[in-house]
């Protein structure tokens, strides 16, 4: 065989390897849309879903309704649509408007990765709303990325027929990751006209000083009373959307709308008693002292000290733990001294200088200065000086205990004429 049928031999070998090639590619092609369309389908029957066309596409939705007879933990379902117009205005600080309860949208989102950021994608967004028929609550699914300017076009149509807003640190992830979504996709972001309530700002205040932690699922075991069982853990949410885009896990990503259903019925729920404690502080017998103490502190920063005073006291009462007791005393003998009850004042302040605590030498030199200014009794402000300086001696409490020493009659240097 001479070199030129060497030549055209090895081309037609190269033309087969290429045709065997291309078929083991389509063939892989074939079978990945195959394992995509099973999964797809697998998840639509699983979660109930169907498809929606947009102007902008298509996409997946899921809808489920908590009929309003239902309870979610100890909060019954129906009662959401009875709350007040304007029970955001105290916990939002006044910023939210009164509106409805059928005009508060609850949005909770799944996304490819935590970090924020314009690589990171919501590839599901749940709504939910409060109806008279219950709580009806409504996802946007994104089959694939091609889908996202659908699902955010049907989002857009979903908030304009609400007023409030209601997240769980939506402020600083969720809004302004949708945001950067929608600004991608060369959208308008429809949050503008929406009035913004983050009830986690609002949790960490009232029950940071009892929980472990204000996480969303935290409130709803301890505060809600429901306890979700087989539930996904959320470090794995992103995969399980990414297995399910290869085709796998479609019952794995299940788990993730069922997920994120309870977040946003559960946010409901929290907006149901948050809220409502803020609204009208008097009026709720709170079981919980450390419960009673962060109100106390809310009520203290709103000028509003007698409520203020009535709970760190009551709190005092029940028992609290040693350095919040300490804490929480401290703030009494404040309130008082700013409002000249000295008896009671001098009554907290001895009581915090007779047990070793973070506040023991404060409480010392404040019965110090109401002994020297007030009573005008030396010797009594010199020894409480003297304990004062033993606890903490620093250059103030020494200057404090030298001139007690001297009005007091102590030793004074001898003239030399």
């Amino acid at each position: 065989m001479d070199l030129q049928e060497q030549l055209a031999e090895l081309r037609r070998r190269m033309a087969q390897a290429s045709e065997r090639a291309e078929a083991q590619v389509v063939q892989m092609q074939d079978e990945a849309r195959a394992r995509r369309a099973a999964a797809v389908a697998q998840l639509t029957q699983l979660t109930q879903g169907e498809e929606v066309r947009t102007a902008k596409g298509i996409h997946l939705e899921a809808q489920r309704l908590w009929d309003a007879c239902a309870h979610h933990g100890t909060v019954d379902i129906g009662s959401l649509i009875e709350l007040p117009a304007d029970l955001f205005h105290a916990v939002s600080a006044g910023e939210a408007k009164p509106a409805p309860p059928a005009e508060w949208a609850f949005l909770d989102t799944e996304t490819t990765g935590l970090a924020g950021g314009s690589g990171t994608c919501a590839f599901l967004i749940g709504v939910g709303r409060i109806t008279p028929e219950g709580f009806r609550l409504r996802q946007f699914f994104l089959r694939d990325f091609g889908e996202e300017p659908s699902v955010l076009e049907a989002l857009t149509a979903e908030l304009s027929t609400a007023r409030t807003l209601v997240t769980y640190n939506g402020r600083a992830f969720d809004i302004p990751l949708l945001e950067t979504r929608y600004r991608m996709n060369r959208a308008r972001p429809p949050f503008a006209s929406l009035d913004h309530v983050d009830l986690l700002y609002g949790a960490r205040r009232m029950w940071r000083l009892r929980l472990e932690n204000c996480r969303l699922q935290q409130l709803e075991r301890e505060i809600i009373g429901f306890e979700r069982e087989g539930d996904i853990p959320g470090d794995q949410i992103p995969t399980a959307y990414f297995d399910f885009l290869r085709g796998q896990g479609a019952a794995w990503l299940a788990q993730v709308f069922e997920h994120n259903a309870l977040d946003i019925v559960t946010l409901a729920c929290v907006a149901a008693v948050l809220p409502q404690r803020f609204h009208e502080p008097a009026s709720n017998k709170l079981d919980h002292p450390e419960e009673m103490v962060s109100m106390g502190r809310w009520l203290q920063q709103s000028a509003r000290v007698e409520e203020a005073l009535a709970l760190f006291r009551e709190a005092a009462a029940r028992g609290l733990r040693d350095e919040l007791m300490s804490r929480t005393l401290w703030d009494v003998s404040l309130i008082e001294r700013r409002q000249k009850h000295w008896d009671a004042a001098v009554a907290v302040w001895s009581e915090l200088a007779s047990f070793a605590n973070p506040h023991q030498a404060l409480a010392l030199i404040e019965l110090s200065k109401h002994y020297e200014h007030r009573e005008k009794n030396f010797e009594m402000a010199l020894e409480w000086a003297t304990q004062a300086l033993g606890i903490e001696a620093t250059e103030e409490t020494r200057k404090r205990h030298t001139r007690l020493l001297r009005l007091a009659g102590g030793p004074k240097p001898r003239r030399l004429l």
